[in-house]
Parts: C-alpha cells; structure tokens; sequence
C-alpha cells in the first residue's frame, strides 16, 4: 500500500511561517527596513502565498512590519515614541502585576522564578543574547502569570512581542540580572509596595537603556 503524504493545514501553515518571521525580526536576523517578499517567502517555506500573505498581516497587526506602499511591505524602524508609548503601558500592567504577585505567588510560583534566574544567569555569563531574551521574557511572563489577573495577562499579550523586540537590544545583561534577582526578592518578600517600587524602577532603568541602545541619544528621554 502506498504512503499518503499528510496535508499540513492551512491554519497550522500560517502559524508556523507567522512564529519564524516574527522571531527573526525579534532575533536580528530581520532588520528594520528589510523587505517582505510575499513569493521569496512562499518559495522559501514552500508553501503558497496565502498562509504567507496572512502572516505578513498579522505581522502588520502585532506592530512589527508595514506597508510603505500598497505592494512593499518592510520591517518596521522603531522611533523613540514607539518606545515610549510601549514602555508607558508596560509601567501601567507590569508594575500592577507585580504588587499583585507579591500578595497571590505560592512557594511553587517562587521556585519556578528561582530556576529561571538560575538559568538567565548561566546565559549571562555566556553572553547568549537570544536565550537571555527568550529567558527573561519568560520570566517577567510568569510574575505576569502569578499576579493571578486573567485580564492583566489578555492585555500584556497583544504587545509581548514587539516588547521582546525592543528589549532585544539592550545588551546592559549583568544589570539586568541584578534587577531581576532584586525584584524576585520584593515579590518573594511577600510586601506588594517593595514589589511595586522595585518593579517600577526596573522598567524605568529598562526604558532608558533600551532608548540609549536603539537610538544612542538620551536626548528623547524627557
């Protein structure tokens, strides 16, 4: 009896070209001003365009590519109001999240934050920029997750990405960890104001870093 080669579906298509492309752009590997070629790409993952296409727009929606004209679409080039726009709302949720998380984590929510430092500091200390990203997105996911706020987490998704992306670029990793180690230990304290104080200054430190990386000018900091 002969083999019968399994149909991808078209759903599952989109979702695997949509996650490549946009830890690419995330990673580097597709910078700001690079072009989209919609039949590049299809010939690329071989596929047809129509999963590619739907990529290329949610791409467009989640805020990492657009359309510079009807028929060129490229990766974005963030601006220093991007940035701050971001990192406005990321002070608003993810401070709340972590006064949340101070009063609501668990012994087992503390020890999964324990092993994660652990393994952002091996990747520190090897300068693995992309598992140091990966990692600490993971980790800032889980205070997220442990804030115990459903609607917290629905909100901080639409722009987990395009955090991840700006943040990318900020290679001040020693410091990093040392901020993180410290708000572990403000949420593990149990006291939601010395979570919320620590968490605010991280995201603060975070912002002029991240502006001082993509732009290396304080002078949009204002």
């Amino acid at each position: 009896m002969s083999s019968m080669t399994k149909i991808e579906p078209l759903g599952a298509v989109r979702e695997r070209v949509l996650a490549t492309l946009r830890q690419e752009i995330i990673a580097g590997r597709l910078r700001p001003g690079d072009r989209l070629v919609e039949r590049e790409l299809a010939e690329r993952f071989g596929v047809s365009r129509v999963p590619v296409r739907e990529a290329v727009r949610a791409l467009v929606a989640e805020g990492f590519v657009h359309f510079e004209t009807p028929r060129r679409t490229v990766v974005r080039r963030l601006t220093p109001n991007d940035v701050k726009e971001l990192f406005e709302l990321r002070e608003a949720l993810e401070v709340y999240a972590a006064q949340l998380a101070a009063t609501r984590a668990t012994p087992e929510d503390l020890v999964e934050v324990e092993a994660l430092l652990d393994v952002a500091a091996a990747a520190t200390e090897a300068g693995d920029a992309e598992a140091i990203t990966d990692i600490n997105s993971r980790l800032h996911d889980r205070i997220t997750a442990m804030a115990g706020n459903t609607l917290l987490i629905e909100a901080l998704e639409p722009v987990a990405g395009r955090l991840r992306w700006m943040t990318r670029r900020n290679e001040e990793w020693p410091q990093l960890l040392v901020e993180h180690r410290e708000l572990y230990e403000a949420i593990a304290s149990g006291d939601p104001e010395r979570a919320r104080a620590h968490a605010l200054t991280h995201v603060r430190t975070n912002y002029r870093s991240t502006i001082r990386q993509l732009f290396e000018d304080t002078s949009e900091l204002g």
